[in-house]
């Protein structure tokens, strides 16, 4: 359904407003909705867009603003409804780690759980590949679907992941390409409102935000979390979602890859219920919290036990093979990948082992120096548009607290470089990005807290 923003009525001149915003005033809902009318219908200069934007960072906004802008960019284009599925359509972001796949297995787990999940995801600008990247390593798999499929996506299966259309938030695709460049990306209610907006949009009942903390994070520490996840929750309740935030740990990497068909790999073990613990844990985690917020389950611990329910008996994967079908995959490549992943996605021509060089108990692994790798074997894009080589990336061996000895194999990397060695430099940052240590030591908990 096509929404038209709010018409505003009073005089209305853009550098007054944006001198309004420079100054440290509070603009009003029909300033902000006109604001963003005038950027969708061209009527504003990109260096007064800039301006604007650059007005916001500074000075910020008030929760009331942050709704108000969110609102105004859901209604700058389509929204979608599900009147089939009353209450029962919810979804999760991330705000991105290092070998963060949780999607992959949690729309399925959430899907066999009775949920809908119509999981609008992005695409990676940095060292590795966004979601749809991702599954875009499997064979025909397409993520370019329309509101008509998607909803026949989720009445035959229950999910579907998909890229954003151009009739959806198209203010905000505008917005984010003129923060880009005017050092603006950093504002909290920028972020808050780009993100929200997209969810917002779906038609959501219920969302839960992971709002990664820590060295292979956008937040690195936790008062950047909690405002970011404050701002967040604050405004997908303002919106009318039924919102609250997780903040978990990024100081390590999420599971044991860190790539494009590397992941979906392991994502496919965790549906076939054999994945690792680490991910398996953060799966349910967040599954547990969105079947409890939606009123589904009980308690969280009883969300997260049918979430772990869901992987281990096979219906979440199930769920999985269905929606790779139906995406284009095909049934047969779709029964392959579930069976025997490595059966129908790209590998990588050659594998170099990464040694520990030294013995003891593995203290540290710096999960941004993991992902630089990564990016530099080519698993990311430094420029949209650029090409993603989905074959490349970087395996663990060995994880946080494990024991170790000067031969113990950490890393494996999978690369397509042309004389099959792995560049020096690459090596060297490998090998630094952990430390070994005397004690015995576990792994740091991932979940830190909770904010709704």
């Amino acid at each position: 359904q096509h929404t038209k923003t709010t018409v505003c009525t009073m005089a209305f001149r853009m550098p007054d407003v944006i001198g309004k915003k420079r100054d440290g005033h509070e603009l009003s809902t029909e300033e902000i909705f006109e604001f963003v009318d005038r950027v969708v219908t061209e009527k504003a200069g990109r260096e007064q867009i800039g301006a604007m934007l650059m007005a916001i960072t500074i000075k910020g906004m008030s929760t009331r603003e942050t709704v108000d802008l969110t609102e105004a960019l859901v209604k700058s284009g389509e929204s979608l409804s599900w009147p089939d599925f009353a209450d029962k359509v919810v979804d999760k972001h991330s705000t991105g780690g290092v070998g963060d796949k949780v999607s992959l297995p949690l729309a399925p787990a959430l899907a066999a759980c009775g949920l809908k999940v119509p999981m609008i995801s992005g695409r990676g600008l940095g060292h590795t590949g966004g979601t749809l990247d991702k599954l875009e390593s499997i064979p025909g798999f397409s993520v370019d679907k329309s509101f008509e499929q998607m909803k026949q996506l989720l009445h035959e299966v229950g999910c579907c992941i998909v890229g954003q259309t151009k009739t959806l938030v198209p203010g905000d695709r505008i917005l984010y390409g003129i923060r880009d460049v005017t050092g603006t990306v950093m504002s909290i209610p920028l972020i808050t409102a780009s993100i929200v907006s997209k969810k917002a949009a779906e038609g959501l009942s219920a969302l839960v935000l992971d709002v990664k903390v820590g060295r292979g994070a956008f937040c690195t520490t936790r008062e950047q979390a909690e405002e970011l996840g404050r701002s967040m929750v604050n405004t997908g309740n303002g919106a009318g979602v039924r919102t609250l935030a997780l903040l978990t740990d990024m100081n390590h990497p999420i599971g044991t890859a860190v790539g494009n068909a590397l992941e979906v790999a392991e994502a496919v073990e965790c549906l076939q219920g054999r994945g690792n613990a680490d991910l398996e844990d953060l799966v349910c985690l967040e599954g547990g919290h969105l079947l409890h917020v939606n009123g589904q389950a009980a308690s969280a611990a009883e969300g997260a036990a049918a979430i772990r329910t869901a992987l281990h008996d096979g219906s979440a994967l199930r769920k999985f093979e269905q929606m790779a079908a139906l995406q284009g995959a095909g049934p047969d490549v779709a029964a392959r990948l579930v069976q025997d992943p490595w059966s129908v996605l790209p590998r990588a021509r050659h594998i170099t082992p990464v040694l520990c060089g030294a013995a003891g108990y593995l203290g540290d692994m710096d999960s941004m120096a993991v992902a630089r790798v990564a990016g530099q074997l080519g698993a990311g894009r430094a420029h949209a548009g650029d090409s993603i080589d989905f074959a490349v990336g970087v395996e663990l061996k060995a994880v946080v607290g494990d024991p170790v000895a000067a031969d113990t194999v950490v890393f494996l990397v999978h690369h397509n470089s042309a004389d099959a060695a792995v560049p020096a430099h690459l090596l060297t940052m490998l090998q630094g990005c952990i430390q070994v240590q005397a004690e015995p030591c576990s792994p740091t908990p991932r979940f830190i807290d909770m904010i709704q």
